[in-house]
């Protein structure tokens, strides 16, 4: 009875350790094709972005204002100001807008988004646009990344004499902007802003979902390169 008792237990072992062995199988299966699903969802990032600048021209781009863009080994620079190099292809809605960017000493420029209507001057995007501020020495509301007097800068991740890549997304009523990968502005039309203090501080109120964007040049000395111009669609 013993002997045959040892035997049932045996065949009971190699049966469970089987049913393991199969239920692992299984496992890591069901694990890898979840890990090709996830793998296929992911965005592919660099095939999503449209570039609006090739390098070579100007094609899409207006200029108003004082002062002007060049191109110069592929690259955009400021000379002069102030003046708009503003995208005439399309108004820009529910998007995420890339600018790759560089200023030897940190100096002042920025990026115009939801512009309502065609601009003629560089002073309405101004009132009527925001500004995402690029400059790397002034306070808290005026620095690389806020929205230009009427955002306070969450991090200041902007680095002088070095490519920077700013990231501004609109959606709808909220713009955010990341600085080389650091949130530095989330705001939502409504959201309480400081009084305008200056004349040259944009007034105060909402802007439209959709608009022009552009560049800005902002005085002789300030210089700075753009090597990158892109937008891609929200999901």
């Amino acid at each position: 009875m013993k002997k045959i008792a040892y035997i049932m237990l045996a065949a009971t072992l190699v049966a469970w350790g089987c049913g393991q062995q199969a239920e692992q199988a299984e496992t890591t299966e069901t694990e890898s094709v979840e890990a090709v699903a996830d793998e296929e969802k992911a965005p592919k990032e660099d095939a999503e972005w449209e570039q609006l600048f090739d390098g070579k021209s100007l094609e899409d781009w207006t200029h108003v204002g004082d002062g002007e863009f060049v191109i110069e080994d592929g690259m955009l620079k400021t000379t002069g100001g102030m003046g708009l190099l503003w995208y005439n292809g399309r108004k820009i809605e529910k998007s995420v807008i890339k600018v790759v960017y560089m200023s030897p000493e940190g100096r002042n420029s920025g990026v115009y988004i939801r512009i309502p209507e065609e601009p003629t001057e560089p002073w309405m995007p101004v009132n009527k646009g925001y500004e995402v501020q690029i400059d790397d020495r002034l306070d808290d509301y005026h620095i690389t990344g806020v929205l230009y007097s009427l955002t306070k800068a969450k991090a200041k991740p902007s680095k002088s004499g070095e490519w920077n890549t700013m990231e501004i997304t609109i959606d709808g009523p909220r713009t955010v902007v990341h600085v080389n990968g650091e949130l530095v502005t989330d705001f939502t039309e409504g959201d309480e802003v400081p009084d305008k203090k200056e004349d040259y501080e944009p007034d105060r109120g909402p802007r439209p979902e959709s608009g022009y964007f552009g560049l800005q040049n902002h005085a002789d000395e300030d210089l700075v390169y753009f090597k990158e111009v892109s937008v891609k669609p929200l999901d």
